[in-house]
């Protein structure tokens, strides 16, 4: 299905490698917007089309923070909550988050627009509490910038979020 669809973006993106299967991330950024996470489909797509074997990209998956695999939320916000922001009020902030979504660690609201996750090191440690959501990070959060954040996104979802997508950077960074 990747192939079809975005063909000539593939074959302009595994032309900047030497080695095609140096791509694989690019592709899986790009199947994971397709299909919203990293499902078996877009899995074996990913392989498929770089003659990897799909357990390949499946550990990849499993390594990497930014690919899920399970559906998300538009807005994916990870918080970090390693020792350092712990010791900074990470955990306090990860019960807050919960709260105030409505949903658990590792959860969707019901409306389709967060998942809430935490994750190891940010790499903020003196800014903390942090998080990352799509790649943007926020830090020195407390109870009034986390509900600011929210309402921004939520007010940009109901606005059609004009935000690049994962295919307008790859496009970006093959024409870059």
């Amino acid at each position: 299905m990747l192939r079809d669809k975005y063909a000539a973006e593939i074959d302009a993106l595994l032309a900047r490698f030497p080695d095609q299967k140096s791509a694989v991330l690019h592709l899986m950024h790009l199947a994971q917007n397709e299909y919203g996470y990293m499902s078996h489909e877009a899995m074996r797509d990913v392989a498929g089309i770089l003659g990897l074997d799909p357990t390949h990209v499946l550990s990849l998956a499993g390594f990497y923070s930014l690919f899920y695999e399970e559906p998300t939320g538009r807005y994916v916000l990870e918080i970090c909550n390693d020792l350092a922001c712990a010791l900074r009020g990470a955990d306090d902030f990860v019960e807050m988050a919960s709260r105030k979504l409505d949903v658990p660690v590792e959860g969707t609201t019901n409306d389709g627009l967060f998942t809430l996750k935490t994750v190891m090191c940010l790499g903020g440690c003196d800014r903390a509490p942090m998080l990352q959501c799509n790649l943007k990070f926020y830090e020195n959060l407390d109870e009034t910038k986390f509900e600011a954040l929210i309402a921004e996104l939520r007010a940009k979802a109901a606005a059609g979020d004009t935000e690049p997508s994962v295919v307008e950077r790859i496009i970006g960074y093959v024409e870059g």
